[in-house]
Parts: C-alpha cells; structure tokens; sequence
C-alpha cells in the first residue's frame, strides 16, 4: 500500500457524478492558470548560448514549448502515479536557476542526462523510504535558497521588462547588474508599458478578485492591445518562432560516462530540490484538505515524471505549490483534476499554438516577476531574522551563496552549517557533571533514601567520585569526558560513570569511554558504568568494549555501583529497601 498511487485508492472508492464535474472544472481552471506560467518557467530556464548551439547542430529548442511539454507530461505522471490526491505538477520557478546554469554549461542534452540521473536519485529515495527524512531540512536552509532563487529570477526579467536593447545578460549575478545598468539608457518605452501594465492588471485582481487568474489575464489584454496597437515588441512568435502543434517523438538524449561523473552535483540538487518542493507541496495540500498524502509514492512518480519530461524535449518537474493551492481552491479533490489539467494544457497546445506567438515576452516577465515575489517569502525572511544567531547566519549564508555564487554549492554548505549548529547545540545540552545531592525540593527524602537511583551524599564513600553524562553520548560531547579526571584535585580511587540519561552513543563517544578507561587503568583507578541504556550496550557488546571493561564493572542502578565500589575499597555493602526500579525501567516510564 505504501507505493500505491492515489488515482489507483481514488478508483477503488468509486467517483459519483459531482465529484466527476469538479474535478474536471478544477483541472481546466488549473491548466489555464498554468499555460502563461508553464511556457514562461520555459522561456527563463534556456539561455539563448543553447539555442543557438542547437541550431548550429540542427536541432530546433523552443523554450516555451519546452515548458508546456514538462507541464503536460509530467504534470500526467505526477497525478496519474503520485502519492498526493491534489497535488499539481509541473516547471516550476524554483528550477529556473539551476536549469539555466546547467544548460549553459552543458547544452540542453547535459540537462536531459542531469534530469534523467535526477529521476533515478528521487526513485531510490522513494524506495529506500526517505520521504520522511525530508523534514530534516532545516528551514532556514529552504528559506535563504528559495529567497535567493527568488532575487535571481526577478533580476533575469528586467532586460525583457523594459525592453533593453542588448545581448543575453550574464549569468553571474553581480555581472548581469552591471550590464544592465550599462544599458539602461536602451529602454524601450512600449515595451514597459506592455509590461507595467501586464503587472498592474495581476496586482489589481489579486487584490481584488483574487478567484480570478491574473496570469491568463493579463496575457490575453496584452496580446490583443500588442495586436490592435501594432506595438513593436518582442513577441513569442518574433523571438521563437511561435509553438509546436504537437509533441515531440520521445527520445533518450546521449550519455557518456564523462558527462554523467560531472553531472553528478547538479542531478542531486535537481533530485534535492524536486524532493523538497514536491514534499512540501503535499504537506500543504494535506493542510487545505485534511488529507495524507503517501510521501514515497509521491517521491516515486516524481522521478518517474522528470524522466518522462526529459524523455519529451522538456525540462524538470516538481510539485507546484501554488497550482496545487489553486487546485484545491477550485474544487479538485482527486488526482481526476490534475490528469484534467494536463489534458487541457495538451488540448490548447494543439489548437491555439499559432495564438501564442502573440504573448509578448514583456508580460511574461511580469509573471515571473509575481512568481519570484511569491518565493521570496520576505516575511518569513523578516522573521528569521529575529531567530538565534546561528539560524541567522545560514540563512543569509544560503541567501548569499544562492545569489553570488550557485545554487548547489549554497544548498550544500547551508546543509553543512545547519548541522553544524544541530551539533553544537546538542552538544549544548548533552554534558558531564559531578553528581553531589539528587534530592528535590518539595520530595521526600525518607522514601528517595530506599530507592537504589536516588545519590544520597552522605552514603558516597571517601575516594569515589560519581559523575553523570546527559544526553546523547557522542562527538560533540566527547572532549568534555576526556578532561573529567584531569578537573579533580585529587584522583579517586574509584570514579563511577552514571549513564541513565544517555539514550545514544557514538564511535566518538566509545572511543573516549575507552581512552577514560585506559588513563583510570594507568592512574589504578576503577571505573564503574552505571544505568547503561540499550542503544549504548548494543553499541558497546559489537564494538568490545563490554570486554574491555568487564561485564562486573556495569552496573544497572547507583546503588549497585557503589555496594561495587564498597567492595573495591574493603568496605561492607548497604543494603537499602528495594524500592528502586533499575534506571533504565525508570528512566523509560518516565519517557
């Protein structure tokens, strides 16, 4: 049941009539929504650089249709095969910086081996079951990346905005300013009417109507004014020669072994952010409707989706949160809205292409300039930075890294950071500390006095010493049992380890365990573990050092291992009430 796709539950429970009619209203309002936006994600995804060297190759590229092709087919896949009953797929705006970088540097066939490696990575990580692991991405991380993707796509619209007459901008961010400040002096005043007023007519409505898609219309007033005005803009027609009425034949693009080993960075981004979005995407949708979506189902069709993408001229595909939104806002409430919004996508593509060419490019930017404000989630970004001083730094390092240097490079050292600070603060709170009184206030002493976990002071022999870790037992806390026996005056003759609140250990953790029993030995100090829990025992028996230490000096409450202790020093035991639980039970009815 775990990969059973949702369409397949959905089938099972059977459809009435009304539901029927929804879903399929949903699904046409969700495809027209998405048509401006899928050809836009297109247009802003290939640079010009692999145009022209397809050309050169006899090979034709239109962006636009590129991203219509990603819509269609893997926004099919996604709600045919996936795990969410909403969710929408699609080219999304969060693919637009990696997407170009790729197919700048390695042609539209590096991006198609990229993408099909990436489908591979997302069908592995559905099968080994890490859709739940996704959650473990800080957010600060998604935060800086999303916001600095989301300055970058703003940025790569203002040469078709205003109309500047000039080559394809750099890639670089800082470069890509300084060129258009250079040029600025070029700006056409049509074309940012064109596009001032595209941006105007979306702000208007979502202010207003917000039921209504802004997107579709401000790219049909702009086509009919651009028409009957006969303004001299750049059009879709003009740049690229209008939209193929059909699909393209599948075909796999070549592969070598040279390009897939240098590839391999931005495949796992591409997997990453896919993952990422479309997990996210789901979690929302689950929020709007009160559903559950199937996280590994829903990351194995996403995989299967980007390969089916790439296998049709497009490019890669993820859950779309804000088509999914509108989805749910429409009516669609089965996958039947999502299959129902690829078939329309496919329908318009087939009939009305040659009215494409009519779109000016000018209020597609403007489009990509709503979506790139959506991402930028500036009130969210405002709030983290009233966050401890860490999350602030990875999140303006991400941001920083996303927007000067790249996008991969900047979601891995922002991972790198993130867990970093995750150490340092475990480390925090996980310590080791002498142990002198456990008695509470407002407790009674008389009854903590019978239970072998409690450490009456007054019962701890002169020439032992008791110490206690708590928490998890590993790197980041190892050097501070290291200095334990140097930190004492004088060194006992038998130094107890109290482990009850250490749910965990590590190999960092046994290999200082087993240099404290070596410097004990070598100093002829006898060192006791007490209230050892599972987890370290396991850890302890497979790595030896049970046999190490010996089994007679593990002990499974206080009380025990200081009658150990007694023993060693020559003096008589104690025997106390058994009230006391060993600390492990206890421990764990407390949990």
């Amino acid at each position: 049941m775990r990969y059973l796709p949702k369409s397949v539950v959905c089938l099972r429970e059977g459809f009435t009539t009304q539901g029927v009619v929804r879903d399929v209203l949903a699904g046409i309002t969700v495809g027209i929504i998405a048509l401006p936006l899928a050809m836009a994600f297109g247009i802003a995804s290939i640079p010009q650089s692999a145009i022209d060297a397809a050309h050169s190759a006899g090979r034709e590229l239109s962006p636009p249709a590129m991203g219509l092709y990603t819509a269609v087919i893997a926004g099919f896949l996604i709600s045919a095969l996936g795990g969410s009953r909403v969710q929408i797929g699609g080219p999304t705006g969060a693919f637009i910086v990696i997407v170009y970088s790729i197919t700048a540097k390695h042609g539209y066939d590096g991006l198609a081996v990229a993408t099909l490696m990436a489908g591979v990575i997302i069908i592995i990580m559905g099968l080994a079951r890490f859709g739940a692991m996704i959650k473990f991405i800080p957010y600060p991380v998604t935060t800086g990346f999303t916001s600095g993707i989301a300055v970058i796509i703003f940025s790569s619209q203002l040469k078709d905005f205003f109309g500047l007459k000039m080559g394809p901008p750099p890639a670089e961010f800082v470069h890509k300013i300084q060129a258009l400040a250079a040029h600025a002096g070029t700006l056409d005043g049509n074309t940012l009417a064109v596009g001032a007023g595209s941006l105007a007519v979306m702000i208007l409505l979502r202010r207003f109507v917000p039921r209504i898609p802004g997107a579709i219309v401000a790219v049909v007033l702009a086509s009919i004014a651009v028409a009957t005005m006969q303004l001299p803009v750049e059009t879709i027609g003009t740049r690229f020669g209008g939209i193929p009425r059909t699909l393209p034949t599948p075909q796999m693009p070549t592969i070598s072994f040279d390009m897939i080993r240098d590839l391999i960075p931005e495949a796992t981004t591409i997997a990453l952010l896919a993952a990422i979005e479309s997990l996210l995407s789901a979690v929302v949708a689950d929020g709007m409707t009160g559903g559950r979506h199937k996280a590994d189902c829903e990351l194995v069709a996403q995989g299967l989706a980007n390969i089916g993408s790439v296998l049709f001229g497009g490019i890669p595909a993820t859950g779309a949160i804000a088509r999914t939104a509108a989805n749910v806002k429409s009516g669609g409430r089965t996958p039947l809205a999502g299959v129902i919004h690829a078939i329309t996508l496919l329908l318009i593509m087939l009939t009305a292409a040659p009215l494409a060419g009519a779109i000016p490019l000018a209020t597609l930017s403007a489009v990509l300039m709503i979506v790139a404000w959506n991402m930028s989630e500036i009130d969210h970004f405002r709030s983290l930075l009233r966050a401890p001083r860490g999350d602030i730094v990875v999140l303006l390092t991400t941001f920083s890294l996303t927007v000067f240097t790249d996008l991969t490079i900047a979601v891995g050292v922002g991972m790198v950071l993130a867990s970093m600070l995750f150490m340092k603060r475990m480390a925090d709170v996980s310590g080791v500390s002498a142990i002198t009184n456990e008695f509470s206030d407002g407790e009674d002493e008389k009854e903590i006095a019978g239970d072998a976990n409690a450490v009456p002071a007054a019962e701890v022999p002169d020439g032992v010493e008791i110490y206690e870790i708590n928490g998890p037992f590993f790197f980041g806390v190892a050097d501070k049992l290291k200095d334990t026996l140097n930190s004492l005056e004088r060194p006992p003759k038998v130094f107890i380890l109290r482990m009850r609140r250490v749910p965990a250990i590590d190999a960092s953790g046994l290999h200082a365990l087993e240099e404290l029993y070596h410097k004990c030995k070598r100093q002829h100090i006898r060192l006791l573990l007490s209230g050892v829990h599972a987890q370290p025992l396991f850890a302890f028996v497979k790595a030896g050092f049970d046999q190490v230490i010996g089994e007679e000096n593990m002990f499974g409450n206080l009380d025990d291992a200081l009658n150990g202790a007694r023993r060693s020093l020559g003096l008589p035991e104690i025997q106390r009430a058994a009230t006391g639980r060993p600390e492990v039970a206890r421990e764990a009815a407390g949990r």
